[in-house]
């Protein structure tokens, strides 16, 4: 159960895979957690497909959230960065089928944007996230 009260106004219409604002709890820490990629020091390349990266990238930010004491719960926002927004579109069923294994239906405040490159250039995603810890 998430510890965050959802808001969407009706003003905005009913959202689907996000929601528009996460309040967190009074007493809570707040984590920012770097953007991630599906590179780490522990691996020379990160996985060749769109999706893989996603996955491995969402792992890289769920532990940091673990590392600090939360869960996937926590996070109250994302900020997905691609190199390539086709092959986001064209990959949903499987982004979702990762999302949910990762963080079941928890959805945070979301944004996806579309950039040129990444500091890593082999990277297609990076990951970005806060969460609110438990005092």
């Amino acid at each position: 159960m998430s510890p965050y009260q959802i808001i969407n106004p009706a003003s905005l219409g009913t959202p689907s895979g996000w929601n528009n604002g996460m309040l967190a709890p009074a007493g809570g820490r707040v984590l920012f957690v770097a953007g991630q990629t599906a590179c780490h020091r522990s691996s020379q390349a990160p996985p060749p497909g769109f999706v893989e990266q996603f996955g491995r990238a969402l792992e890289n930010v769920l532990a940091v959230v673990r590392e600090a004491g939360g869960g996937p719960e926590h996070i109250g926002r994302f900020t997905i960065y691609v190199t390539d927004l086709a092959a986001y579109r064209a990959s949903l069923q499987p982004l979702g089928d990762i999302y949910r294994q990762a963080m079941g239906r928890h959805y945070p405040a979301m944004a996806l944007i579309q950039v040129a490159g990444l500091v890593d250039p082999r990277a297609l995603v990076e990951i970005e996230a806060t969460a609110v810890i438990p005092g």
